[in-house]
């Protein structure tokens, strides 16, 4: 249990002999003050990471990433920016974990890089942290250690205790953090499902308890708010999957997020109900698989997995190929198949092809386009959210406001979505009692003060988004993004000039190369009036030196600029080299 650190209401005086005597003096204790700062997550779906900062300590729950969108070029993930916890690097505890899934733990690497302190997570999240950490050669700190739902594990002074929710992926948790200042409740990425597929529903009893004792914070997931009713069970798939294995006339093949375990474990059931082998394809899930079936959290009957060249040797009606790339991510397992650049898998007429996931917002084009291809080449393709064949891992309305009246919480944080769904969240709360004044939606970089029974913004400390390209972190900002963009869309045009120096003379070019912008063979015409357009602005009529090399090169690039947009009505990257001889 938690010990107050100050005497009860009435007694605060101190005694002390001053000089032989006893002198009383009156003391009221200054209450704890506990700043909640999230660095990710709010008003953005993924990079969840928050700050839970009392008395001069810090406990991080979470460290997620997300992936770029589409004008991001050459981005390859999207990291919160962690300046605030390097600067405080000494305060920090350690890093709390609700579950394994990539917004969630993705950005741990790159934390853990940089902060030594232990982590604690339940055992399917360590075990898929363990493989990303080995990725990138790091190890976890020795003090880390596996949780269960309703393990208690103090970090620094703050005592956490980890309580079960329902999720997409096994051993999701919540989190009951007490600190000196009260309560905070985080629920993780949530829903009730009431026939879970692992038949594990979520410890309601832990949060209404949570509730009678009081809690200070409430911080809850936002993601489906504005989806009235209830979200459906996982379970519910499941029957749809063996509709479709039963009718299928060939290979089924059913694309899903490589995370999604329950998912992947409907599948292999409904596979072996209808006398089907299950090969597997895609890297990343079949990491997945192995680390959840050597941990035990998928149940597979023994031979009922075989490898793709197997698959390929049995009869067809006989298969299912479990594969990623339900976003339609151009180099995914299924992206592959359907456009024929797949090794191993060739799409053939008759095949049943399951989309099992709805698309990302901003990836529905990929999606389509994925879909297109397959059915060109024959496939029956299931997908949409009319198919039945998802549901989400996300509490919709009612089951946030059953949250809510279960915790009853002083204040109210909506976390874990864009800011439309945390002001949609916001509303909930105050439907169901909890104050406007008690309700706090905010952005990434707020500190959420609490002291006593007040709460308040108190300000903003350093947050933002940090792009990793390669092997490169941070070293891609807006201005190479910008640069990127310019050359994808209207390409670059070099111009090469060598001056001598000692006489002022043009000795050579301009030559120009261009790259994206026109093809030379029927662009002579407009290539020859931009050599003619530098020799003009490089002539000086007063016969003096030619200025420096800096100048020259804004001065062609701006008259260059200034013509190929008149006659084109485009603006390639210009780039002038200057060769002194």
């Amino acid at each position: 249990m938690w010990r107050h650190r100050l005497p009860p209401e009435g007694s605060f005086f101190d005694s002390s002999f001053q000089g032989g005597d006893i002198s009383l003096r009156d003391k009221t204790p200054r209450p704890a003050k506990l700043n909640l700062i999230p660095l990710g997550g709010l008003g953005e779906i993924g990079k969840n990471l928050l700050v839970v900062e009392c008395e001069d300590e810090i406990v991080v729950i979470d460290a997620g990433l997300t992936f770029p969108e589409e004008e991001m070029l050459g981005i390859d993930i999207v990291i919160p920016d962690l300046t605030y916890l390097v600067e405080n690097a000494s305060r920090v505890k350690g890093i709390v974990l609700t579950h394994g899934h990539e917004d969630h733990v993705g950005a741990l690497p790159y934390l853990l890089s940089r902060l030594q302190v232990p982590v604690y997570g339940t055992k399917l999240t360590m075990g898929l942290v363990g493989g990303k950490l080995e990725e990138h050669g790091l190890k976890l700190h020795p003090a880390s250690r596996f949780v269960k739902p309703g393990d208690t594990v103090w970090v620094g002074s703050i005592r956490v205790d980890f309580f079960l929710v329902n999720h997409s992926i096994p051993d999701a948790v919540g989190l009951a953090l007490h600190t000196p200042a009260g309560v905070v409740v985080h629920t993780g990425d949530f829903k009730f499902d009431q026939t879970p597929v692992d038949g594990r529903p979520a410890d309601l009893h832990k949060l209404a308890e949570l509730g009678d004792q009081g809690v200070l914070v409430l911080m809850s997931d936002s993601t489906n708010a504005e989806r009235p009713g209830y979200t459906p069970s996982e379970r519910g798939v499941g029957k749809v999957l063996d509709d479709i294995f039963r009718v299928a006339r060939q290979r089924v093949l059913v694309a899903s997020f490589a995370s999604n375990i329950h998912r992947i474990q409907q599948v292999i059931y409904s596979a072996a109900r209808e006398g089907r082998k299950v090969a597997v394809t895609g890297r990343s899930i079949e990491n997945v698989i192995d680390v959840a079936s050597e941990l035990g959290y998928l149940d597979i009957a023994p031979g009922l997995l075989v490898t793709v060249e197997e698959a390929n040797r049995l009869p067809p009606e006989g298969v299912v190929i479990l594969t990623t790339g339900s976003q339609g991510e151009p180099l995914s397992a299924l992206t592959r198949i359907a456009t024929d650049d797949h090794r191993k898998v060739e799409i053939k007429p008759g095949d049943t092809v399951v989309i099992a996931a709805t698309p990302i917002p901003g990836n529905e084009k990929m999606v389509g386009r994925t879909v297109d291809h397959l059915m060109r080449r024959g496939a029956d393709v299931v997908y949409g959210a009319g198919s039945g064949v998802h549901v989400s891992g996300h509490a919709s309305r009612e089951e946030l406001k059953l949250m809510l009246n279960l915790v009853r919480p002083k204040f109210f944080i909506p976390v874990h979505g864009e800011y439309r769904h945390l002001v949609r969240h916001a509303e909930l709360a105050r439907e169901v009692g909890i104050p406007a004044d008690h309700v706090f939606v905010a952005e990434n970089g707020t500190v959420f003060e609490f002291s006593g029974e007040r709460g308040r913004v108190a300000g903003k400390v350093t947050a933002g988004q940090v792009l990793v390209d390669g092997l490169g972190v941070g070293d891609v900002g807006h201005i190479v993004l910008r640069d990127r963009k310019q050359l994808a869309q209207d390409g670059i045009l070099i111009v090469v000039l060598t001056i001598d120096r000692q006489n002022n003379l043009l000795v050579a070019g301009p030559d120009i190369v261009t790259r994206g912008f026109v093809y030379v063979r029927e662009s002579e015409a407009l290539l020859e009036e931009a050599k003619a357009k530098v020799r003009q602005v490089l002539t000086n009529p007063d016969g003096g030196p030619l200025p420096e090399w800096s100048v020259i090169k804004g001065t062609v690039r701006e008259a260059l600029g200034k013509l190929l947009y008149e006659r084109t009505r485009r603006r390639p990257m210009i780039l002038p080299i200057v060769m002194d001889v």
